[in-house]
């Protein structure tokens, strides 16, 4: 692992790249790590390291995470102890972060089948678990929106099940007939 970038941090809130020896703003110091960089910040005149303030700073003002926080969570977090809120946030944006990097590296690993590859209860379940990014996250919107998948037609209207279940047993008759049509490979024993 290479060694931490070390920004120096002063009295004034300029900071200080020692590497490229400039003054930095917060975006820019964003686009370093966005890029790759491990950084340090430090204060110039105690040697108290930053790091943690400068990076929550970034994520909560440069990149506008503040808007996703409803006041009231954030009056909550407020009132709480700092033990209190240390222990909420450690543990529960960690676990969090993780269970979404590890779903979205699932979704990776299935993105090369197309859509309609991905058998429909396992679209419904992502769909159930994995809510529109429209929906209100704080909400009950999102718990009784009902999963609609983009690449399927709509569902047929009500008292029309019956029809949809005959087009379907259709579909898969003119599937399983087409395919007994095709020559069969014959083996060699």
């Amino acid at each position: 692992m290479a060694k931490p970038v070390l920004i120096k941090k002063y009295g004034n809130r300029r900071l200080y790249d020692t590497d490229e020896s400039r003054y930095l703003t917060l975006e820019e110091l964003a686009a370093k790590i966005h890029a790759g960089a491990d950084v340090k910040v430090v204060e110039v005149k105690t040697g108290e390291d930053l790091t943690q303030a400068t990076l929550t700073q970034i994520v909560v003002e440069s990149r506008g995470a503040a808007r996703f926080l409803p006041v009231p969570l954030l009056t909550q977090m407020i009132r709480m102890g700092d033990d209190a809120l240390a222990e909420f946030l450690g543990h529960y944006m960690t676990t969090t972060m993780e269970l979404y990097l590890r779903s979205v590296r699932g979704m990776q690993m299935i993105t090369p089948f197309t859509a309609s590859a991905i058998p429909r209860p396992v679209r419904e379940a992502f769909g159930r678990f994995f809510p529109s990014p429209f929906a209100s996250p704080w909400g009950q919107a999102a718990a009784h929106t009902p999963y609609v998948d983009p690449m399927e037609t709509p569902p047929p209207a009500p008292g029309d099940d019956l029809a949809s279940l005959r087009r379907e047993i259709d579909e898969l008759k003119e599937a399983m007939a087409e395919k007994s049509r095709k020559p069969r490979a014959k083996s060699k024993s």
